[in-house]
């Protein structure tokens, strides 16, 4: 389980000295993602869906406000927080040089498994990731699709109970994106923890158990699909998310 209150996080803009001139990229984000079902983050690029989920990785250091990932805080047991967190960020980064396997492997030995261990786990994410036809292929050239599920079984060879992923399916065709779909709900149904960040409206309304808009670096709305309908009046997400932004705007403007 994810727990966020009040995370911020600015951002000193090129050339400039003054705290004023920062760019806010979280101002006071505060949301939760529970075990056993799928949270998605929904925002347009720049809203601050990437810092918050590097915040919560311990990539990034909160300016303010504290977050707990499985009753462990973010500040204080970054470790920790680490061994329990598969996060899977929205470019891949994986080693173009090495295989498949090689990628994954590799970062299953830096979380301490045994190389008995590793290989035993890489073989399983193989074949429920379905890479078998590249696995042994070198990253160099590698599909866009390819390289997300490199990325997600690395985020996975560790078993960790609560699992991030930022914009999985930017770049994937419609059958990648309904695999991959899939796999996250099968994660979901065995109890994990999952937070997808996303723009894509269809996609969050089609996948989540619960939403939170994010915009200009703020929670604007946090609810079920159903609850966020029925609190703004609409019938479809994408004019929900209008109305709640709509609705942060002019809520800040008369603050």
């Amino acid at each position: 389980m994810i727990a966020a209150n009040n995370l911020s996080k600015r951002f000193k803009r090129p050339g400039k000295s003054k705290s004023s001139d920062d760019i806010v990229a979280v101002d006071s984000v505060s949301f939760t993602a529970a075990d056993n079902g799928i949270t998605g983050l929904l925002g347009p690029n720049g809203a601050g869906k990437s810092t918050t989920l590097r915040m919560l990785a311990t990539l990034v250091t909160p300016d303010s406000g504290s977050a707990i990932i499985d009753g462990l805080d973010v500040r204080d047991d970054v470790l920790a927080v680490r061994k329990q967190l598969g996060f899977m960020p929205h470019n891949a980064g994986i080693y173009p040089r090495l295989t498949a396997r090689e990628n994954i492997l590799y970062y299953a030995r830096l979380c301490g498994l045994s190389r008995t261990d590793a290989n035993a786990r890489v073989n399983q994410l193989v074949e429920q990731l379905d890479m078998g036809g590249f696995v042994e292929r070198r990253a160099a050239g590698f599909s866009q699709g390819q390289k997300t599920k490199v990325a997600l079984g690395r985020a996975l060879v560790h078993r960790p109970q609560t699992i991030m992923l930022d914009e999985p399916t930017n770049g994937l065709d419609v059958m990648a994106t309904r695999g991959l779909r899939e796999i996250i709900r099968q994660l979901a149904g065995d109890g994990h923890c999952i937070v997808f960040s996303s723009h894509i409206m269809q996609e969050v309304a089609a996948l989540c158990d619960h939403i939170a808009i994010i915009s200009a670096g703020r929670i604007a709305m946090e609810d079920t699909l159903d609850g966020i309908l029925a609190r703004t009046g609409e019938t479809d997400l994408e004019n929900a998310f209008i109305a709640a932004t709509d609705n942060q705007t002019t809520h800040e403007i008369a603050s």
